[in-house]
């Protein structure tokens, strides 16, 4: 059996809050407007990121407009925010499972329409009705909008026997939502919660899974690991990846490549550093041996 024994040193303290972007695909044939409210935090972003008291309920707007000759047919969809392999945090509709500490599911806190036309050459407000917890919290609930295009077309094939053809093309434009109570800070955490043996693009690695299980943004997060075989000092394999970032409680699985190898049964060190922000209060270690 494969043993991974691990070692992970975790160096952050002070937080600097990541402004999430809008992701936009290359094409579209509508424009997104939020219409920034009173209780935003910030009202020069072009996000929400909004200030609600417990067990409260707002409607906020999205605008949205068509400037084709056309109607567009948007399918609008909540989500939580979540982190990718890569240490990206995604605001979008995406397939990654939802942390074990994540407290509230974005899509159960706000309502919106399931499907809407914008006719051609007008504008339409979406709201998005959204309502607090009633329980009290510290930190911030992440999430977005995404507003999805849907259109078909009928490709005609030259032999009248291939007709009927529908080809199904989809845009997206996400939008970030960040839901407070307060704007107290809270310090992120990181943890490692697995290692073990994985694919990637069907390319062999060791997936290091880590979890940020605070109701805050892990920034500027900086990842350093060796694998050796234990007892021994050559580095197998080996991995450096700065700049990446945590969504608030969420967890991801970075993976070290292994280089085209297969990893031979025997017992391993993995030894992973990892940098956050920048802090004068030294260093915080975490152990975790396994035989």
């Amino acid at each position: 059996m494969k043993k991974i024994n691990q070692l992970l040193a975790l160096l952050f303290a002070s937080i600097f809050f990541f402004v999430p972007t809008i992701g936009t695909a290359s094409e579209f044939n509508f424009a997104v407007n939020p219409v920034i409210p009173e209780n935003q935090i910030d009202k020069e972003k072009t996000y929400f990121d909004l200030k609600m008291a417990p067990g409260t309920v707002q409607t906020v707007e999205v605008q949205l407009r068509n400037d084709t000759d056309q109607e567009v047919v948007i399918a609008p969809v909540i989500a939580s925010a979540t982190t990718n392999l890569n240490g990206v945090v995604e605001y979008g509709e995406n397939d990654i499972e939802a942390d074990e500490t994540l407290p509230y599911d974005m899509a159960d806190l706000i309502e919106v329409e399931k499907e809407i036309t914008i006719p051609k050459q007008s504008q339409i407000t979406l709201p998005l009705k959204i309502t607090m917890p009633s329980e009290s919290f510290e930190g911030v609930i992440a999430g977005g909008l995404t507003l999805k295009e849907t259109t078909e077309e009928n490709a005609t094939a030259d032999s009248e026997e291939d007709q009927g053809l529908a080809i199904k093309n989809e845009y997206a434009y996400v939008v970030a939502i960040l839901l407070r109570q307060n704007t107290a800070e809270v310090a992120p955490d990181l943890k490692l919660l697995d290692v073990g043996p994985g694919q990637v693009n069907s390319r062999n690695t060791i997936n290091v899974t880590l979890q940020n299980p605070e109701a805050a943004y892990l920034n500027s997060l900086r990842l350093i690991n060796e694998v050796k075989k234990k007892g021994d000092s050559d580095v197998l394999y080996s991995s450096d990846t700065s700049r990446m970032q945590m969504a608030p409680n969420s967890n991801f699985s970075y993976p070290i490549s292994l280089e085209g190898q297969r990893l031979e049964a025997g017992t391993y060190v993995l030894t992973s550093v990892a940098y956050g922000g920048k802090s004068e209060e030294g260093q915080y270690k975490v152990e975790n041996e396994e035989g």
